[in-house]
C-alpha cells in the first residue's frame, strides 16, 4: 500500500489546488447553512436538523440541500 504524501511532498500546483477545493467546500457549506438558518421551515423539504447535519458532508451535501432540499415559493403576481 502506498504511503500518503505529506503536505511538503505536493507540488506548488497540487497544495493550490487543495487549498482551492477547501474554500469552495466551506464557502458552499455556509451558504447553505445561512440559507437554511434564514429559511422558514415551511420552505424546506423534511427537518431543518437533518438537512443541517447534511450539509456537513463534503461537496455533495450542500449540493444536495440547493437541489433538492428547498421549496421555491411561486412567484407573487404584481397586483
Amino acid at each position: 500500500m502506498k504511503a500518503n504524501k505529506k503536505w511538503s511532498d505536493l507540488t506548488s500546483g497540487q497544495q493550490t489546488a487543495v487549498i482551492v477545493a477547501g474554500c469552495v467546500q466551506v464557502a458552499l457549506a455556509a451558504t447553505a447553512w445561512a440559507d437554511l438558518a434564514r429559511r422558514p421551515a415551511e420552505e424546506v423539504v423534511g427537518s431543518k436538523a437533518r438537512w443541517a447535519a447534511v450539509i456537513a458532508i463534503n461537496f455533495v451535501g450542500p449540493l444536495a440541500y440547493f437541489a433538492r432540499g428547498r421549496r421555491i415559493a411561486p412567484e407573487q403576481p404584481l397586483s
